[in-house]
């Protein structure tokens, strides 16, 4: 998986009262190995754009396409399910299941045998900064910082090299909050990884590699 081209993407949808033209002719590149930041006001047309990036949505007019392959003519579930992933605000941990448990289900999904889940699963908790005693422990046990480094493991158990990030440090201190960037830094630069973080936030756009920013659903590289 080596880039996202976004050419000329306009998307509407419909409230009870109006229509909502959240983008407008976009066109953007995104490419592997490097941190994207997507900033703008609230109503900017951010997330609209994410979740068009995540195949949620196919483009009114326009194309998105995946390495060269429209989004159109791809299996979105099994893009999102092997190749993309989405870290959001909210952490969306299942409460019912541990920490490890957490981070194996992505796996489960593609049918890892349940030996190689553990240990995966293992691995990437301890890349993220989260300690073997922790692993059995559940989600409200732990602090949001934490709660957000699992998610990123999740992300990484679905065993794609795209992450979208929607607002992921909006719900953390500044500690944790440079926490995440970090550890989203690291897999776009060191594990060749693309990730594209939306962010209202100043300081988390500055540590990106390129900073895109959205206004009445145009966007412009900054």
């Amino acid at each position: 998986m080596g880039s996202i081209i976004v050419d000329n993407v306009s998307y509407s949808y419909r409230t009870r009262y109006q229509t909502v033209h959240a983008v407008r002719d976009a066109t953007c590149r995104f490419d592997q190995g490097k941190l994207y930041a997507i900033t703008g006001e609230s109503g900017s047309g951010k997330s609209t754009l994410l979740s068009l990036l995540a195949g949620l949505d196919l483009p009114d007019e326009g194309e998105i396409k995946v390495d060269d392959v429209d989004m159109r003519e791809i299996n979105r579930n099994d893009f999102r399910k092997s190749s993309a992933s989405v870290v959001y605000q909210a952490f969306h941990l299942l409460p019912l299941l541990t920490l490890a448990e957490n981070v194996m289900l992505p796996m489960e999904l593609n049918h890892a045998n349940k030996t190689e889940r553990k240990a995966k699963a293992a691995e990437l908790l301890e890349k993220v900064g989260i300690p073997k005693e922790a692993h059995r422990k559940y989600p409200k046990m732990m602090s949001g910082g934490e709660q957000q480094r699992v998610a990123v493991a999740r992300c990484l158990a679905a065993g794609g090299k795209i992450i979208l990030a929607d607002e992921p440090t909006g719900n953390l201190d500044t500690e944790n909050s440079n926490m995440i960037m970090g550890i989203l830094l690291r897999l776009a630069r060191e594990d060749d990884y693309l990730v594209i973080v939306v962010t209202h936030n100043a300081d988390i756009a500055e540590q990106a590699d390129i900073e895109y920013r959205m206004k009445d659903g145009t966007i412009t590289e900054m």
